[in-house]
């Protein structure tokens, strides 16, 4: 499968480094609305061809699944150019910067009959069935409750902190724990209580965030862009308890007892970075003529952005194009 990358930045870099270490699917070209730059790019990540605009790459009759690399801000607007082409999309998370895009974006692909899915390789790792199988075996007893957290110092990050961009924790940090808790608790959320600390520019900087489910479950999350956090992900259960380390490349589980002795430790099989996982189910997707990928079907998808959108609503933040 030819992979074409939308976008010329640092994520598209460990697609590409993904792309040119797996069988079956390969880094066949990169679009950047710089021509120099997507020159220097395929040159620098061993990619196939280099095109000085999206459209170009788009009437590319041997791209057969576009990688969109570009801020939330323009997900709407590069996923309906792909569309246009005809072309299968793998979205970066966030998918788009709020429901209303992402309803707008599934539904110009459904009524094309175009492939999307969204990027979030935590739903695709082989660290989701683990957790599931671990929480299904009944080894945890009954779940209560989750923690998960992420965060990193990204205050330097203009994509972060610009509001344009629909910058802030939420969308870019903030969507792994809350994937996290709807992977383990689901999405019947009762009740969504948070508060957050905005940054100078106005978008949120550091987030705390709980949600509360049917029969007293809770899911603590927090995320944050002005420091390093230890990426936890944590289930707990009346049997015992499951730490997830680095939540959102989750490379080791560890299974606990009620006092806390270590009961057993899963480690993740080795990987070239995550990526391909997602990648390899886009492929099976498109063999078996799906337009949804089943790790993360539409759905969920547009779940996670309204959970979004209600935070931000909380928060008084909005975005200067909404």
């Amino acid at each position: 499968m030819k992979v074409g990358i939308l976008g010329a930045g640092n994520i598209a870099k460990k697609m590409a480094e993904t792309l040119n270490g797996m069988e079956g699917a390969s880094a066949y070209a990169v679009a950047s609305r710089s021509p120099e730059k997507a020159e220097e790019f395929a040159r620098s990540n061993h990619v196939e061809k280099a095109y000085g605009s999206y459209e170009e790459m788009l009437q590319d009759e041997q791209v057969e699944l576009v990688y969109v690399a570009t801020p939330h801000s323009h997900h709407l607007e590069h996923g309906k150019l792909c569309i246009k082409y005809g072309k299968p999309i793998l979205m970066e998370k966030a998918f788009t910067a709020n429901a209303d895009q992402a309803r707008e974006l599934l539904d110009c692909a459904g009524d094309r009959g175009v492939f999307i899915t969204e990027a979030i390789w935590t739903r695709y790792m082989p660290s989701r069935k683990k957790i599931d199988h671990i929480i299904a075996s009944g080894q945890l007893g009954e779940i209560c409750s989750l923690t998960a957290n992420l965060g990193y110092a990204l205050t330097d990050k203009k994509r972060m902190t610009d509001p344009a961009l629909a910058g802030g924790a939420l969308l870019d940090v903030g969507i792994y724990p809350l994937n996290f808790a709807s992977m383990v608790l689901g999405n019947d959320v009762e009740k969504m209580t948070s508060a957050c600390v905005k940054y100078k520019t106005g978008v949120d900087a550091q987030d705390s965030i709980i949600l509360s489910y049917p029969g007293g479950k809770t899911a603590t999350i927090h995320t944050g862009m002005l420091a390093a956090t230890e990426q936890y992900g944590i289930v707990y259960g009346t049997e015992g308890y499951l730490i997830a380390y680095n939540i959102n490349n989750i490379d080791r589980i560890e299974i606990f007892t009620p006092d806390r002795k270590l009961k057993e430790r899963i480690d993740i099989p080795p990987q070239i970075t995550g990526y391909e996982y997602e990648v390899l189910s886009c492929k099976k997707a498109l063999e078996e003529g799906r337009l949804e990928c089943p790790e993360m079907p539409h759905n969920e998808t547009l779940k996670m952005m309204e959970w979004m959108d209600a935070l931000r609503k909380d928060w008084g933040i909005r975005y200067p194009f909404e």
